[in-house]
């Protein structure tokens, strides 16, 4: 079973060496690593090229933006399982995809899903914030739940059936398709309850009031699409939510 991972970056010189080495030091062989650079102009692609022999494609061309880039990826993809690692990112430990294509192996799944951590970006050992995907319910997407992106895992046949990121969304495309892949379709979808990725802090959708109100009013209008959601108390949850991940005590020291 092949996996595809694909990274879309844009002058990150200085932390996708270490998204890469996450990468390409997994136990599992069979994976696809694709990434997706938007002709990046601070030595990003001078990284990457330190490490091409195990990356299977590069590409670099100018796009319009992160969200088309990653269906870029996802045109280039081949593998049956594909997974998306941001480039300020890193797997937990050398075995997550070993585990990841195991259970989509034991379950026969559509997708899967697991637990996040947030890291100070000067220093990765550090967890600030814990993302604890939890059970899966349907009626949890209804007020605004989600697992976290980075660590959602689907079939490759999913996305050519029900379609790939809208790019009407500039930052709340990972939420529109989950729900459209969730809600819509009800695929079916099975949680690993156990850290998978490790986050780096200062990420878009959570960087200044302006970016955190575009992602609110997106969301909202993804939910009012799909006619999922509880209008704005949905959104105002789905944020508040997030608070007792900053309080949770379990793990303080990321794995690496």
């Amino acid at each position: 079973m092949k996996i595809s991972i694909i990274t879309v970056v844009h002058n990150n010189a200085e932390y996708i060496g270490d998204c890469i080495k996450s990468v390409i030091g997994q136990s599992y062989s069979a994976i696809e690593y694709i990434i997706v650079d938007g002709k990046s102009t601070d030595g990003t692609l001078e990284v990457v090229n330190q490490h091409k022999e195990k990356i299977a494609k590069i590409i670099s061309e100018k796009d319009k933006g992160y969200v088309y880039a990653m269906n870029k990826g996802l045109e280039a993809a081949t593998g049956d399982i594909v997974g998306f690692l941001h480039s300020d990112d890193f797997y937990a430990h050398e075995r997550v995809i070993e585990e990841i294509v195991g259970m989509f192996k034991k379950t026969s799944t559509d997708s899967l899903y697991g637990d996040l951590v947030y890291v100070k970006k000067d220093n990765p050992n550090k967890i600030v914030r814990y993302w604890k995907g939890g059970a899966y319910n349907l009626n949890r997407i209804r007020w605004g739940w989600m697992p976290p992106h980075p660590t959602f895992f689907v079939k490759r046949e999913i996305y050519e059936k029900h379609g790939y990121f809208n790019t009407d969304f500039k930052i709340a495309a990972d939420y529109e398709i989950m729900l459209r892949f969730l809600y819509r379709h009800k695929i079916s979808i099975h949680y690993m309850p156990e850290i998978l990725v490790n986050m780096r802090t200062g990420g878009v959708s959570n960087k200044g009031f302006r970016n955190i109100m575009r992602k609110s009013f997106e969301d909202y209008k993804i939910c009012k699409n799909y006619d999922a959601g509880k209008g704005f108390s949905a959104i105002i949850l789905k944020n508040l939510t997030k608070i007792p991940q900053f309080f949770i005590k379990e793990n303080k020291k990321a794995k690496r």
